[in-house]
């Protein structure tokens, strides 16, 4: 046996490895292609560029690796079905479920080395590249300025420097521009305007300051706080130099995380807090609902010189408070809305609902994450044992049938993911549900593939797209034909 392990674990390697790589391949390409507008134009190095692609890949083999596992496994039991390894197999007396053993120890493997991939270089590399992408946004592209908008220009070198550009129309060409409003805020307490009727743009050989030289116009200058301190003057060439909005890209260290930029222990850490926080917040809640709805039965503040209007106040008693329920609490301070004292606990009781669903939500996010840092290692295994029973059944589709089912999978299980992510951080389902429940359906299915995996017979379709069409079919179509079927059925035995 130690020669048959050794021997379909090499013959699964290639497979692995080379769906791996173009499968990433593939998505890094669109990913590419999402950030190039991004990252076009802003006059950024080339290292800077491939600092961003190279913190793009860990999330892309995050979700393509238990894909290549799926995809190695059916090309390698299709082509062992399609040899008649399989037969051999079963004829040496050799069960398919203990050659699935091995495979299933290496998805384990798998799995751990993707746990940890996860939990240590998956977070800090989302962590790094959010930081770039957001320098890079803070970064001026000075050389897209647009036509009839206020564009806003600022330095990197002093951040208290920044300008604001409108022109109503720019030749990019000639780097020209016409009707040109300038407003500099770079002066402190004072404050200028200049309105030019047309400037050139230019650059310093260092490409890292913007040169602009208008023509025929107007320098407004004044107090911020003194109106009477103006000044205006006029000139036929004006120079304005605009330093450090250009090639330079300051690096600011946030050290803030999301969910994504965190282990599997900030996670668990992060959700307990927001629960405990949401926890807080209800029984505050709870308790300016009883203290409010007090206020709305002692009935309306006296004011002198007022006929007060006396609320309807709700029949119930004051020693059974603490278990009115909320609608009823809220319809108590409603009645009582002429009395300020109940409509401000109103006000307030309101904003700490607000508070409680905001802090739940956050938790359910935290919690939703910790799950997916599981249920998609966890993955690996499950494709192993949906993808055998699978390729035995249907062994003579080719690679055809490898990709077509591969890309079934991959669309019901991450779709199914995005979607129970979703629900899950709106409360609508648990947390654990959305990130674990493709995983039981698949396994639930490869339950059944595996309870079948010995007993396939031979058609005349040969397991190839027709017998898939067909056994797809049958099984669509198999409750109504025993609808249909029923009263026949009945009226023989009768």
């Amino acid at each position: 046996m130690r020669i048959l392990t050794r021997y379909l674990l090499r013959t699964h390697l290639s497979p692995f490895l080379f769906s791996l790589s173009v499968l990433t391949g593939l998505l890094f390409v669109n990913t590419v292609a999402r950030r190039i507008p991004d990252l076009a134009g802003k006059g950024l190095e080339g290292r800077i560029i491939g600092e961003v692609l190279l913190l793009s890949l860990p999330h892309i083999v995050a979700l393509t690796l238990p894909m290549a596992v799926l995809v190695a496994v059916l090309y390698t039991f299709s082509q062992l079905t399609a040899d008649n390894e399989v037969t051999a197999l079963k004829a040496s007396g050799v069960s398919l479920i203990r050659v699935l053993v091995p495979l299933v120890v290496g998805g384990i493997g798998l799995a751990l080395v993707l746990l940890w991939f996860n939990d240590d270089v998956l977070p800090e590399s989302n962590h790094r590249l959010k930081n770039l992408l957001a320098d890079v946004g803070r970064k001026s592209p000075t050389f897209e300025l647009k036509e009839q908008v206020i564009n806003p220009i600022r330095s990197s070198q002093n951040l208290r420097s920044q300008y604001f550009l409108q022109a109503a129309s720019i030749d990019h060409a000639s780097s020209r521009l016409y009707d040109v409003v300038i407003y500099d805020l770079s002066l402190g307490q004072k404050s200028r305007s200049i309105y030019a009727d047309s400037g050139r743009m230019a650059f310093n050989e260092a490409q890292t300051d913007l040169l602009l030289t208008l023509f025929d116009g107007w320098v407004h200058e004044g107090e911020t706080w003194e109106s009477e301190k103006f000044s205006r003057a006029k000139f036929g060439r004006y120079l304005l130099a605009m330093r450090g909005v250009g090639d330079q890209l300051t690096r600011m260290e946030d050290t803030y995380r999301g969910d994504r930029e965190m282990s599997i222990a900030q996670l668990r850490q992060s959700g307990d807090s927001a629960y405990a926080e949401f926890l807080r917040v209800q029984a505050e809640a709870r308790s300016e609902a009883i203290m409010a709805t007090r206020r709305a039965l002692a009935g309306p503040i006296p004011v002198e010189g007022v006929e007060p209007i006396v609320p309807v106040a709700p029949s119930v008693g004051m020693a059974h408070l603490d278990n009115v329920p909320p609608e009823y609490r809220l319809q108590a301070m409603q009645v009582a809305g002429n009395d300020p004292v109940a409509h401000r606990a109103a006000i307030e009781l309101q904003v700490l609902r607000n508070q409680s669903r905001t802090y739940m939500r956050t938790a359910n996010q935290f919690r939703v994450e910790y799950h997916k840092k599981y249920a998609i290692p966890v993955a690996c295994i499950v494709f192993v044992l949906l993808g055998a029973p699978i390729a035995v059944r249907f062994p003579r589709g080719g690679a055809g049938m490898v990709i077509a089912i591969s890309l079934l999978v991959f669309g019901i299980y991450y779709m199914s993911l995005i979607g129970g992510e979703s629900l899950g951080d709106r409360g609508v389902i648990p947390p654990f549900l959305g990130p674990w429940g493709p995983n039981v359906v698949f396994f639930v299915l490869s339950l059944w593939g595996l309870s079948r995996i010995g007993r396939e017979t031979s058609t005349t379709r040969g397991g190839g797209w027709e017998d898939l069409w067909t056994t797809v079919r049958q099984f669509l179509t198999r409750p109504i034909r025993r609808r249909g079927r029923r009263p026949a059925v009945e009226e023989a035995r009768a």
